[in-house]
């Protein structure tokens, strides 16, 4: 039997973990001395909270080996045969590598098949989807790795941040370009593209900044194929809303949802982020 794990980064309507027997390995926040388990420990509420009376940023870091390897026991025990181990870009975490050492501390166990996306968030939410249903189907593991190196190729994440001062303090973007955009208001539109955040342009006004998510998607999938869309935003619902009801009337969509960026990922990004992914079908 194959079972499909992925880490707190994923982002998904919270009932489609369950609907899709997706298991969520957390990652780990650290608020000065104290750590939690994202997603688990500390829940999206608190989390702002704690941001907005302590008037600091947490940390993160990836799960540690052994967390993975409990995790993928409890699987193992359950009947799995092959775990399918979907997981935010090795270049910009370490999750990845802690997946690939609990690999190797169970494979007199259970086969462990981690994969790095590339990306995160609404990526591997599409990600866990279509592999589980490909489980479901009875496709080979081989078979779903194939898709899955498919939607990491074709597909493309835009996002566009409110600013960049959460971005300059976890060290995701220069300090100069984080000061500038500040300063004069300027909305940055961020690629997540082979693994990495770029800055690829920067705008003044939030309308300016969705109308260029949009093209920049465009011209990545194009707007007559048929692709799979998915809005992400940050404590943003009724931005991410719109967004989702424009991009559904200007791309040719089969499948959308749209989801909470993680705690763990508002770390980086900061609340007021929107962010657009496709692939074609």
């Amino acid at each position: 039997m194959i079972r499909i794990a992925t880490d707190s980064t994923c982002d998904l309507p919270p009932s489609y973990f369950q609907e899709y027997d997706v298991t969520v390995v957390p990652i780990n926040i650290q608020f000065g001395t104290e750590t939690y388990e994202d997603g688990v420990t500390i829940d999206r509420e608190t989390f702002i909270r704690k941001i907005d009376e302590m008037g600091i940023l947490p940390t993160t870091s990836q799960p540690s080996a052994g967390q993975f390897e409990q995790y993928y026991e409890k699987l193992r025990q359950e009947g799995a045969t092959d775990i399918i181990s979907l997981h935010v870009t090795a270049k910009l975490s370490g999750t990845y590598q802690s997946a690939v050492m609990a690999q190797e501390m169970m494979e007199d166990r259970v086969r462990v098949h981690p994969f790095d996306s590339e990306s995160g968030t609404v990526t591997l939410g599409f990600m866990c989807m279509e592999a589980s249903r490909m489980s479901r189907a009875g496709k080979s593991v081989a078979e779903i790795l194939s898709r899955m190196e498919e939607i990491r190729d074709q597909g493309c994440l835009v996002i566009t941040l409110k600013d960049l001062r959460y971005a300059q303090m976890s060290g995701r973007t220069g300090r100069l370009q984080s000061s500038l955009a500040s300063l004069l208001s300027i909305k940055p539109i961020v690629l997540l593209e082979d693994g990495l955040l770029d800055v690829v342009e920067q705008v003044r006004t939030q309308g300016k900044a969705i109308d260029r998510l949009i093209d920049i998607l465009a011209e990545r999938v194009g707007r007559s194929e048929p692709v799979n869309l998915a809005v992400v935003h940050a404590r943003s619902p009724e931005a991410g809303q719109a967004l989702l009801e424009k991009a559904q009337g200007l791309f040719n969509c089969q499948e959308t949802f749209m989801a909470d960026l993680t705690s763990s990922l508002v770390v980086h990004f900061g609340p007021g982020t929107l962010g657009l992914f496709a692939y074609r079908v």
